[in-house]
């Protein structure tokens, strides 16, 4: 697994505070654990550089903080036997929520990223508004804890994946327009419904926490420059910069959807007309195929149908798509022009759909980015609709390996 985080140097000349050495060193060592699998006490000294007695006493906290346990018989080493050291995954959970207009998602992972729990619900959160909503969706996440097995107790972060503007600092969303939600204290309301007073909550754009997901367990892991696009009712980008989210001067950055870019005619559901998500969102999807527009169930459920009508070769549904295809890659183009990153990753219903939008996405790119076309990759996720609740529980892992001290001992 990979993390965002470094241990890295405190910098200049003045001596860091006794307690900030030890929180990075702490760090180090499960961050080398993590990268390189369970080793002895006296291998950890080796690969991190520290002392044999400091790795001994870093072991023993992170072990009263139920990060880390012992293992079998380092048989490996010349001398003494000693006992491996291994990340513990039997207490600590990390949990992310994906909030979307009709459906809330939840996934649960252990410390090594390993998903322990994941769950789908349809749940008309548009209709319902910020209030009702956000009381279904403690629900949802208090059910899901105890239908994984673990204990509230057990879940120490709680990331929160909203397709909007959001304030991170302040955990509020500011602006959801699928959802048509306004000013809505994300994580004070739901800390208020949940009372997990141990938990560290916080709430983060979908593309955001997609990108997130991509870059620290997808198949193109660890590559430090990439735009990951997510399709669902809207459309967002997530941009990495170095192996860090770029969020612009107000943490707005990513909201691609409303470009110029599509039919001028077609109404948004920003209340605008020609911008990229009216073209390739997947309403402009359902709304274009056949029987679909205005057919029972979620937004998903419909996508199904459309991909059902594909797969059986419908003409109009199969028009519908490469016209989406076009658009798309058109959008895309234009933004490996202007940011240039590695990989251009296509999640939500571009995944889905990849085997009928890939053709005309890949030739719109080949006809319209400046750099040639082998220094941009495009690749579908391979999460599909789950990347942005499974970067939640995996931003949710950063955050406790950055630091471990957020974990209490027992």
């Amino acid at each position: 697994m990979r993390t965002t985080g470094g241990a890295g140097s405190t910098g200049g000349t003045a001596p860091a505070h006794q307690t900030t050495v030890r929180r990075m060193n702490l760090a180090l060592l499960l961050k080398n654990l993590l990268a390189d699998g369970p080793r002895s006490r006296a291998r950890l000294a080796e690969d991190t550089g520290l002392t044999k007695a400091t790795v001994s006493s870093l072991v023993a906290e992170l072990g009263e903080r139920r990060l880390v346990s012992e293992g079998g018989i380092d048989r490996g080493n010349i001398g003494r036997p000693g006992r491996m050291v291994q990340i513990d995954t039997s207490v600590v959970r990390c949990m992310g929520l994906e909030i979307n207009v009709d459906y809330v998602v939840a996934v649960i992972t252990d410390l090594t990223g390993r998903v322990r729990y994941r769950r789908r619900l349809s749940v008309p959160l548009r209709d319902l508004g910020p209030a009702r909503g956000l009381g279904e969706v403690a629900d949802f996440a208090r059910s899901s804890v105890q239908e994984s097995g673990c204990a509230p107790e057990q879940v120490e972060t709680l990331h929160v994946s909203v397709p909007g503007l959001i304030d991170v600092e302040a955990g509020v969303l500011s602006y959801a327009p699928n959802l048509h939600w306004r000013q809505v204290d994300v994580v004070h309301s739901l800390l208020g419904r949940l009372q997990w007073h141990h938990a560290r909550v916080s709430v983060d754009n979908d593309a955001n926490l997609g990108a997130m997901a991509e870059y620290t367990t997808g198949r193109s892991a660890g590559t430090r420059n990439l735009l990951y696009l997510v399709g669902d009712a809207g459309v967002g980008a997530g941009l990495m910069v170095d192996g860090r989210i770029v969020r612009g001067r107000m943490g707005f950055a990513g909201e691609v959807g409303h470009m110029p870019v599509g039919r001028p005619e077609k109404l948004c559901g920003c209340g605008r007309r020609g911008c990229w998500e009216s073209a390739v969102g997947l309403a402009a999807v359902v709304d274009g195929v056949p029987g679909t527009a205005h057919a029972p169930g979620d937004l998903g459920s419909r996508l199904d149908k459309v991909e059902r009508l594909a797969a059986a070769g419908d003409p109009q549904t199969l028009a519908v798509l490469t016209e989406v295809g076009v658009w798309l890659g058109r959008g895309a183009a234009l933004l490996a022009n202007v940011l240039d990153p590695e990989v251009i990753i296509l999640g939500g219903h571009f995944a889905a759909l990849q085997r009928y939008l890939g053709p005309a996405v890949r030739t719109e790119m080949r006809e319209r980015v400046v750099a040639e076309p082998q220094t941009v990759r495009v690749e579908f996720s391979e999460f599909g609709s789950e990347a942005p609740a499974l970067g939640a529980a995996h931003a949710g892992i950063d955050l406790l390996v950055g630091d471990p001290t957020l974990v209490a001992a027992r």
